[in-house]
């Protein structure tokens, strides 16, 4: 479903039927600036699977989903979550991205993606504050503040041409980094994978990010309805992940433990 981070392993985002890469019904558009680019097609990964009980092909499979043991009381709710997202994806989201990929240059998505980046480090600026991780705030400060003055309100990306990288930190990692558990496996609809800790992280940086108001951004966002779905499409055009990668029937587990060992590994650091 950054969260958007998160959603690119997973994010931010089923069961059958998944979606899987055909090289050889990839889908090539031509941007507005002469940009070639390729999105495989959406294709039915079980619609010629056949799985024989009596045969081992994916007994391994099977036997290794044993040991991936995530606490996922509602996961028939959360498969359905699932689903929904993945079709969502398949019939609304992608299109939509495939759309303003073919009628903008890279240059105006760069610049779009810069900008929601700079913003997003409100909340990161935040994070490694409450979890007492100076050197991060520091470097997360100097970021805001040369994208934002240097980058003309964050169009230009300076900061990391000066070997500074952005540090992600959001308050579910602050809730673990001080001892919360992970609690439930949760899978939200439009965001994907989470938890209860991380869900309610995710509204408690919405509301930072909205009381900051950086730079009357939000005042702005309201006043212009339009730059609410911009923000939505770069939120999926930066976010790697495609419903099918795995190309497993068994990719709901897999994902839950993926996404459940990254925040282990994430609050950790």
């Amino acid at each position: 479903m950054n969260k958007l981070g998160l959603l690119g392993l997973t994010a931010s985002l089923c069961c059958s039927p998944l979606y899987a890469a055909d090289d050889s019904q990839n889908i090539s558009i031509t941007t507005s600036d002469g940009e070639q680019l390729t999105f495989p097609a959406y294709t039915d990964a079980l619609s010629e699977l056949e799985i024989d009980e009596r045969d081992n092909r994916y007994q391994f499979e099977r036997s290794s989903l044993r040991a991936l043991n995530v606490q996922d009381p509602l996961e028939g709710m959360n498969r359905l979550t699932y689903r929904f997202n993945a079709e969502f994806d398949r019939y609304v989201y992608l299109p939509v991205v495939r759309g303003y990929v073919w009628a903008t240059p890279s240059f105006v998505r760069t610049g779009v993606s810069n900008v929601t980046n700079n913003l997003r480090e409100i909340p990161y600026l935040a994070n490694s504050l409450l979890q007492l991780k100076l050197e991060r705030s520091a470097s997360t400060t100097a970021r805001l503040l040369f994208n934002s003055i240097l980058g003309i309100g964050g169009l230009f990306d300076v900061a990391s041409a000066m070997g500074l990288e952005a540090q992600p930190e959001d308050f579910g990692q602050t809730l673990g980094h001080y001892g919360v558990p992970p609690g439930p496996y949760l899978v939200i609809p439009f965001l994907g994978p989470s938890s209860l800790r991380d869900g309610t992280g995710y509204a408690m940086d919405w509301v930072i990010d909205d009381k900051v108001n950086f730079m009357e951004h939000r005042d702005y966002m309201n006043e212009q309805p339009y730059t609410w779905g911009l923000w939505a499409i770069d939120l999926r055009y930066q976010t790697a992940f495609r419903y099918g990668a795995l190309d497993s029937p068994f990719e709901y587990d897999q994902v839950r433990y993926l996404y459940t060992k990254l925040r282990e590994f994430q609050v950790a650091n």
